[in-house]
């Protein structure tokens, strides 16, 4: 129980902070319907950009009853035969588990929270800034803020890349849905929280973002990685659009301090992924 609380306090110390939207609050929004009282019209249609791509800006926000449902498990709406483990990565997430995810880099401020757990961190909120060739994601971290660039330029994925924490991201149009491919990520990350189930380097995400209309976006996102796991596995994630605001700068100043008497003895360290065949 001590370490479970100690965990809790480390991890989810940056999850139920204040929200951090609010700088201009209640300033309208440029280019959002409104209804006749002049509050935005959230049922309103999807907006297009000048190429005539549906406009995904805004500010969006997970929209789910759990605050910390897809950031604990990513895989919580699916059933166990949908998500197999190979022993390498099994090995990893019993160990997090079993200590209660209070070995979390994320969670002591030494790295950002990956992809695709970055997008369902509970109660933060990204903004998105679209052209038509570069897709910018602004997270609002209460750890620090971090951005994305999502390149539809027609680029390729790069060969060889330096791993990182959140890859390289290059993306496509199908339809009316932006398809984002991820890859170049570093070695031994975090998919989930609690689970703590592991990605190796071999990880490529795919996102497909959708907006239903001006105040739902949809977000289907699918785990590929052989290394550690049997067979790819997607999820479905919906945000809700926060209208009439911005995002606030978070930072991780005096963290240090604040988890003193947290700490807990180090884990045993975790095995390198294996090569693949």
């Amino acid at each position: 129980m001590k370490i479970f609380l100690r965990a809790l306090a480390t991890i989810t110390i940056l999850a139920f902070s204040v929200q951090a939207w609010g700088q201009w609050l209640n300033y309208p929004t440029p280019g959002i319907p409104r209804l006749a009282d002049g509050k935005p019209n959230l049922s309103a249609p999807t907006l297009r950009t000048a190429d005539g791509k549906p406009d995904l800006s805004g500010i969006w926000t997970k929209d789910t009853a759990g605050f910390l449902d897809y950031f604990y498990d990513l895989a919580k709406d699916l059933g166990p035969g949908d998500v197999v483990m190979t022993p390498w990565a099994q090995a990893i997430a019993q160990q997090r588990e079993s200590r209660d995810h209070v070995d979390d880099p994320w969670g002591y401020c030494l790295a950002p929270p990956g992809v695709p757990r970055i997008n369902v961190v509970g109660g933060l909120a990204f903004k998105i800034l679209q052209t038509p060739t570069v897709t910018a994601l602004l997270y609002d971290l209460d750890t620090s803020p971090t951005f994305r660039q999502v390149h539809t330029d027609g680029r390729p994925l790069p060969e060889n890349p330096e791993p990182t924490w959140l890859g390289y991201s290059i993306g496509r149009w199908d339809g009316d849905v932006l398809v984002v491919t991820t890859a170049g990520f570093r070695d031994g990350g975090w998919i989930d929280t609690q689970k703590g189930r592991p990605h190796s380097d071999a990880l490529r995400v795919t996102e497909r973002i959708r907006r239903l209309n001006i105040g739902r976006l949809e977000m289907e996102i699918t785990i590929d990685d052989p290394k550690a796991y049997v067979k790819p596995w997607s999820v479905k994630v919906p945000f809700r659009l926060i209208p009439d605001s911005e995002l606030l700068e978070g930072s991780c100043e005096s963290h240090e301090k604040t988890i003193e008497h947290r700490r807990v003895a180090p884990a045993p360290p975790e095995p390198p992924s294996p090569r693949l065949p």
